[in-house]
């Protein structure tokens, strides 16, 4: 990664840069999301730890990876960094425009086959507007 975060700092990734770091296995990408939200579309191998029940005692050690939050559209993910950051985490990193812009983006995804309820890869048209 180029940017490296500064102690006490949170750094704010775009979506291609996300998906190439996890595409490379060099992050771990926590969804903060509902359970419900997650169940219905999530990005294939992101974690679930919901901002509901979160609990900074409870991530993976950043020793060999770094951690980056997403949500929604990034607010949630946002608040989740900030509670990393007064739990005297260092390296805290979310997702700029989350699970939205990830979608606007066309990365695949994992949906739910509402008629069937089985998982089914997506992938939507990439928007500019």
């Amino acid at each position: 990664m180029a940017e490296h975060a500064r102690p006490g700092e949170i750094v704010t990734r775009d979506v291609a840069t996300v998906a190439e770091l996890f595409e490379a296995d060099k992050i771990v990408l926590i969804d903060v999301r509902t359970p419900v939200e997650y169940a219905f579309e999530h990005i294939r191998g992101a974690l679930l730890s919901p901002l509901a029940t979160f609990d900074t005692r409870h991530l993976p050690s950043q020793e060999s990876k770094p951690i980056v939050f997403h949500c929604g559209s990034g607010m949630r993910s946002k608040m989740v960094a900030e509670k990393c950051l007064a739990a005297g985490f260092g390296k805290v990193m979310h997702m700029g425009g989350g699970f939205m812009a990830w979608k606007k983006a066309g990365q695949t995804y994992i949906s739910t086959n509402p008629a069937t309820g089985a998982p089914v890869d997506k992938r939507d048209p990439v928007t500019t507007a």
